[in-house]
């Protein structure tokens, strides 16, 4: 475990991204429907969501609906949908200072949700705390491949020269352009690997895996993985020495 106490405030990672994994496993145990654990998890974004704007964070990240969970049964991705129209509750937003956004292949959303969204963007927009970010519609490949799209555009129309693309050149193409890389990724929910997410933004973040169920994931457990990120050396390809 890992009190409040224990954390050291000025090392409080800048920009989370979480991949919130469980949800249908964690109800198949309670004998529920998977939209039941999905509706469990919506309630952990919010108890998480205000607790990282409590301890400091900057950018909190979720990856919410990615481009593969288009392919899943129909009647659970229209579920989803329901849920995240009803789950997006613009006062926890206003009563902690939150802005809200979305990165993702936005033009794949039912009209209804994305208008819900989108009128929670501007209504947050003037907001100074924490920046919420929702990855909907999301993977990295399709965000690489757009950017890749933009900057072929920018190279065709002769605003920019190949010999002067560098890192910094993708960088601003991203979706993610607004906010600094991730310092700290947490997967919940018991697998191993990053599933298409912010894979060019993760390049140096400190990775955190854990077996708890997303629903089951509350301020103890985020407090935790930010304990063990505090206790990493972050090199960045140089040496113990030169840190």
């Amino acid at each position: 475990m890992c009190d409040k106490e224990m954390i050291d405030m000025s090392r409080i990672p800048a920009h989370i991204a979480i991949i919130m994994d469980g949800n249908g496993r964690w109800a198949k145990q309670r004998g529920h429907a998977r939209t039941f654990g999905h509706q469990a998890g919506a309630e952990t974004v919010h108890v998480i969501a205000e607790e990282s704007a409590r301890l400091g964070v900057k950018f909190l990240t979720l990856y919410t609906f990615s481009t593969e969970n288009w392919n899943r049964p129909v009647d659970e991705v229209a579920a989803l949908m329901s849920l995240l129209m009803d789950s997006i509750e613009e006062e926890t937003f206003m009563k902690n200072n939150i802005s809200f956004r979305i990165i993702g292949d936005t033009d794949k959303l039912p009209e209804d949700v994305l208008n819900r969204l989108n009128r929670c963007i501007e209504r947050t927009a003037a907001n100074t705390g924490m920046c919420l970010t929702l990855a909907l519609s999301y993977s990295s490949k399709w965000e690489i491949t757009e950017a890749v799209k933009l900057i072929a555009k920018d190279v065709a129309e002769g605003k920019l020269k190949p010999q002067d693309i560098t890192d910094k050149t993708i960088d601003s193409h991203l979706a993610t352009n607004y906010m600094p890389d991730p310092d700290l990724l947490i997967r919940t929910g018991g697998e191993i690997r990053l599933s298409n997410y912010l894979l060019w933004q993760c390049a140096y973040s400190e990775l955190y895996f854990c077996d708890t169920f997303w629903p089951d994931f509350k301020e103890a457990e985020l407090r935790k993985a930010i304990c063990d990120y505090q206790k990493r050396e972050r090199r960045f390809g140089k040496t113990s020495e030169q840190i």
